[in-house]
């Protein structure tokens, strides 16, 4: 029994150190403080197997594309809601305590009103519609 703690102790750390970094960059994503949720869960994604990665890699590009749209890049923030989207629909309804459908469904409305806003069709972008992740 005590061989078995020691030998797995340094595996459940490291997972309770990743759950703390997944928290973490949620906190910062909720803030809005887009790039360091990003920097946060890629420190995560380069670390990670299996079926988190893809997720994780969802979350980080879903980041991005705010952050990108905060700096008026349009074709950016599309691009990686696109690509966002693509990954976070794997893990429809709920993954890792995340309401991904949720997400998923406010990360789509915002990528077409930067469509619009690409095309000059719409003055400003509402930022009410940023998508804060909620924990299921």
């Amino acid at each position: 029994m005590v061989l078995w703690r020691l030998q797995f102790r340094p595996l459940f750390l490291r997972f309770l150190q990743m759950d703390d970094h997944f928290s973490r960059g949620i906190e910062e994503f909720n803030r809005q403080f887009f790039f360091e949720a990003h920097d946060i869960w890629e420190e995560l994604w380069m670390e990670t197997t299996g079926n988190h990665r893809l997720f994780y890699q969802g979350l980080i590009q879903t980041a991005v594309g705010f952050y990108h749209l905060s700096n008026g890049n349009y074709k950016g923030a599309s691009s990686q809601f696109s690509k966002a989207v693509a990954k976070l629909n794997n893990y429809l309804p709920e993954f890792h305590g995340v309401d991904t459908r949720q997400l998923v469904n406010a990360v789509t409305e915002c990528r077409a009103d930067v469509e619009l806003l690409k095309e000059g069709r719409l003055e400003g972008f509402d930022e009410r519609k940023i998508p804060r992740i909620q924990l299921s």
